[in-house]
């Protein structure tokens, strides 16, 4: 098979083999970018240090199946919790993207924010971007390698300090940072700690905006979310073209538009991209480029605001928006009434699996039931035990349970009905009650079962 020309190929990646260098930029919107990375930095690293009633406060207990929220315990039984939480994000990034585009990619993202990090430790440590472009460019040398090994020390160091705070998600804080410094840590964690450390390091230092072009599905459906009413990074083509280079302090051309065509919008764009060529992809919305060309701007004496957050159209009535905003609003009142109703304690009542019912001498006939109790609040609990079957049934193995915190509890239970029962099907209910209030904590269905004599 004969292969295809180059000028038959319909599409080909930009930037794909070489690297980007990023120029570093000042202005509102890298203000903003820095204050938020700052604070979701601190709050990443601080959040497992929070404790509540003597306890981590937010822990994903593995080990035990378990996550611990302040006050709240969850189990795997309880996972209609983060069906309201995921779908509850996935609206909100909704109405932000039909409202702003991707300002979720530019300003919050971990991948944007950990890249830019490293790319600040990269400036920092071999210079600006026409520095690094002319030490990459230039041969092996002692004091190239001393930077470049520097660098990536620092790379690790701060890809192996994120991933044990990661980690201390699912690990007690408090002991996890003790084993550490005693030489204690398990080899599972120990894997596992690395493996978060090699995705930071080759997120963060290497693939950087790949990961935003070509692996992030937002990227990639972000176009079906964008309309005319939506704010999003724009040149204004009017205003800037024809574009040219022009003398400061002297007047400008009459020919020319407000773009001198410095490239600097391009030098500062994290994914490489020029706006200039219009709305692409790419493009995470971070405002750098805005800020870069106000500069530039400013020098000139032109008008601020070439490129900017700009709508095609102004509408009076979003109807997606309301949409989104309403189902945000319906799933967060759904989710508070399930959050309400949620009883602190759990029972799963299963049947004897090897006999459904048993026939004794007497002629009663015996049904046997695995009781299953968890306490899933933070306090103990006294309980009763009861049923709504007749007081003509017998009930053996006590109906009076104390919980501790977080404790499951099983226990047998047998149940034996009058004698010459019939019914070969009766419905009945467990009840549990609160020892000291008397009130009911919750209530399950179960089946008695029996051999009818009229058969």
């Amino acid at each position: 098979m004969s292969q295809p020309k180059q000028d038959q190929v319909i599409f080909q990646t930009t930037h794909i083999d070489s690297p980007i260098y990023i120029k570093e930029q000042k202005g509102h919107y890298q203000r903003v970018r820095r204050l938020l990375s700052s604070m979701l930095l601190c709050l990443f690293i601080v959040i497992p240090f929070f404790q509540y009633q003597g306890q981590q406060a937010v822990l994903f207990d593995l080990t035990s199946q378990k996550l611990h929220f302040f006050s709240f315990i969850f189990y795997p039984h309880d996972l209609l919790l983060f069906v309201f939480i995921f779908i509850i994000a996935a609206f909100l990034l909704f109405v932000v993207s039909k409202k702003y585009g991707r300002v979720w990619c530019g300003f919050t993202c971990p991948q944007t924010i950990w890249t830019l990090l490293f790319v600040w430790v990269e400036h920092r440590i071999e210079g600006n971007r026409a520095q690094r472009i002319a030490l990459d460019s230039t041969p092996l040398t002692i004091k190239k390698i001393m930077l470049k090994t520097t660098k990536h020390f620092i790379w690790l160091l701060i890809s192996a300090l994120t991933s044990l705070v990661f980690m201390s998600y699912f690990n007690p804080v408090m002991s996890l940072y003790t084993d550490l410094v005693t030489g204690n840590l398990s080899s599972t964690f120990l894997n596992w700690t690395f493996f978060f450390l090699v995705c930071t390091y080759i997120n963060a230092g290497w693939i950087r905006e790949k990961m935003c072009e070509h692996m992030c599905p937002y990227s990639r459906f972000q176009s079906v979310m964008f309309n005319e009413s939506t704010s999003i990074v724009t040149y204004n083509n009017e205003r800037g073209e024809q574009r040219g280079a022009r003398k400061l302090k002297h007047s400008k051309p009459a020919h020319l538009g407000d773009c001198v065509d410095c490239n600097l919008c391009v030098h500062v764009c994290p994914v490489g991209i020029d706006i200039r060529e219009g709305l692409q992809y790419q493009c995470i919305s971070c405002g750098l480029c805005i800020d870069a060309c106000d500069q530039v701007m400013a020098r000139f004496g032109y008008k601020e605001r070439l490129i900017s957050f700009a709508k095609t159209v102004r509408q009076t009535k979003n109807t997606a928006v309301i949409f989104y905003t309403l189902t945000i609003i319906a799933l967060a009142i759904a989710f508070s009434v399930w959050l309400s109703y949620r009883s602190p304690i759990e029972l799963t009542v299963i049947k004897d699996r090897n006999t459904l019912y048993r026939q004794l001498s007497t002629g009663q006939i015996e049904n046997v039931f695995q009781l299953k109790f968890i306490n899933k609040s933070m306090q103990p609990i006294t309980l009763t035990l009861n049923t709504t079957l007749e007081n003509t049934f017998s009930i053996s193995g006590g109906n009076s349970i104390t919980l501790m915190s977080q404790q499951s509890y099983q226990k047998t239970l047998v149940i034996k009905s009058p004698v010459d029962y019939n019914t070969v099907v009766k419905p009945f209910n467990f009840i549990l009650k609160d020892a000291k209030t008397n009130n009911v904590v919750l209530a399950r269905k179960s089946n008695f079962h029996a051999l009818s004599h009229t058969q």
